[in-house]
């Protein structure tokens, strides 16, 4: 086992850029909403560098792009409807798990260490993606950005997984590819690991001092 899973009993993972490629399957939902409310589409390219901060703010960047300008309310709240309809209808069409992902998910969970998802996604989106990537077997518990009244890089969600498990923070370890997931899990008192090859708005994710980077979860076994 990686040397930063020392005593470690709760591994809290983030999902979308840490243990799956989401965006094609993000970004074909933000291009349907952006044409039904008569915008130009953004890409996967655009879209890759904009997820992170959940559904409402990922609609707000795609506005933003197209109209050159911020949303007004009423806009923003009609395209994440229509964002939340495509992307309900086909989470998971496009979206692989990373390579190495399920060796460390069964690596782990093997050795009797709890695991759980702690995203930004609305939490309605996380079950039917663990489902049909056949790895929802392995987590104790997963909290969506809508599960509590806050969210990462906000560390209460975490604080709230040590509470629910009754272990302290120095037990834990927070996985993510971002800066929020480093923060968060900072913030909480968690070890935090990062991995490269995630959706960091386009910044090394080195950058926000995390207790260790690996090219792949496999490295944690």
């Amino acid at each position: 086992m990686h040397p930063l899973l020392t005593d470690i009993r709760l591994v809290a993972f983030d999902l979308d850029g840490t243990l799956v490629d989401s965006v094609p399957d993000m970004a074909a939902a933000v291009d349907a909403a952006l044409i039904d409310v008569e915008l130009p589409v953004a890409g996967e390219d655009k879209v890759r560098h904009w997820v992170g901060n959940g559904a409402r703010v990922l609609l707000e960047r795609a506005l933003d792009d197209a109209l050159g300008e911020a949303p007004g309310h009423t806009l923003t709240e009609t395209a994440l409807e229509h964002f939340l309809e495509h992307y309900h209808c086909a989470p998971c069409a496009r979206t692989r798990l990373y390579p190495g992902v399920r060796d460390a998910l069964e690596g782990l969970h093997g050795s009797g260490r709890t695991l759980c998802l702690v995203t930004n996604k609305p939490e309605a989106f996380i079950a039917p993606i663990l489902s049909a990537l056949d790895v929802e077997r392995f987590f104790s518990s997963f909290l969506g950005g809508d599960s509590l009244p806050w969210r990462k890089p906000d560390p209460m969600p975490l604080m709230h997984l040590c509470q629910r498990f009754d272990v302290s923070p120095r037990e834990c370890l927070m996985v993510g590819d971002s800066r929020h997931d480093v923060a968060a899990g900072k913030a909480a008192g968690f070890r935090t690991l990062a991995v490269p090859y995630g959706y960091n708005h386009g910044e090394p994710v080195e950058q926000s001092d995390p207790d260790a980077v690996v090219e792949s979860l496999a490295q944690l076994l």
